[in-house]
């Protein structure tokens, strides 16, 4: 009996080995990072940028990469100026040292084809699969405006205080600046009341909300700002907390 017993014992530990085995071999890899999305604003680069050493290397001009802290070298993205909507497809390049506040450094050429508006570089970062529909299309229509791309002369920028300028006039639309910088959602009303305790506790941050999206998403966020300068600030002031992922989003 006690080597029936002995047996079975066995028998459940190794199956239970292999069926863990199995279920971790079977788990489909996919990382945050594959779905990886953000709201913010872009840094415009300029040469002064790096002599002053706000950024740590040099961007050619005419690159159409994207410098982004927390996504992979080589990885596509699509780029989409949220206040006009118009999108362009650029690759990841290597990590390098930026004001935490913009959540990407991209090149003049971005910029302009994406017709940013340089007092507010507003745009959004989605990561992209290799097989996407958008990915097919927009890649023929880069390799067939390459060669044409490379002679025309790239407008320049000047800074001033970290906010890029355009030296050439553009009519730009004259649209409210109203933002919000948004920490997390939640599921639970008191997981955000938490959280926005742990803000005031912990940092200097004013304007600290919480807003129900719907049912069980609550959203915990400072603002709304109505200048670049306060919401700088206010973004910087959390920065102590190390949030991953923190957004910046219109306030319509």
């Amino acid at each position: 009996m006690l080597y029936k017993n002995i047996l079975l014992i066995i028998f459940f530990l190794f199956f239970s080995n292999c069926s863990t085995k199995n279920f971790i071999t079977n788990k489909p890899n996919i990382g945050l990072i594959n779905n990886y999305t953000n709201s913010g604003f872009t840094l415009i680069y300029n040469e002064n940028l790096y002599k002053d050493k706000i950024v740590s290397q040099q961007i050619d001009e005419r690159s159409i990469t994207i410098l982004q802290k927390n996504l992979k070298k080589n990885m596509q993205v699509k780029i989409t100026n949220i206040l006009n909507n118009k999108s362009l497809i650029a690759n990841v390049g290597k990590k390098i040292d930026y004001p935490s506040f913009y959540n990407s450094v991209i090149s003049i050429r971005i910029a302009n084809e994406l017709e940013l508006n340089i007092n507010e570089p507003y745009i959004e970062i989605k990561a992209i699969s290799e097989n996407s529909v958008f990915v097919a299309k927009k890649a023929k229509t880069h390799d067939e405006e390459k060669n044409i791309a490379n002679k025309v002369p790239v407008k320049s920028i000047s800074i001033d205080d970290l906010n890029v300028k355009k030296t050439i006039d553009k009519n730009i639309p004259n649209i409210k600046f109203s933002y919000i910088v948004k920490i997390a959602d939640f599921y639970f009303s008191d997981t955000a009341s938490n959280m926005v305790n742990r803000i005031k506790a912990e940092t200097n941050a004013k304007k600290i909300h919480t807003k129900k999206i719907f049912e069980n998403k609550y959203r915990v966020y400072l603002g709304p700002f109505d200048n670049i300068n306060s919401l700088q600030k206010s973004f910087n002031d959390i920065e102590i907390l190390e949030f991953e992922n923190i957004e910046i989003i219109k306030n319509d």
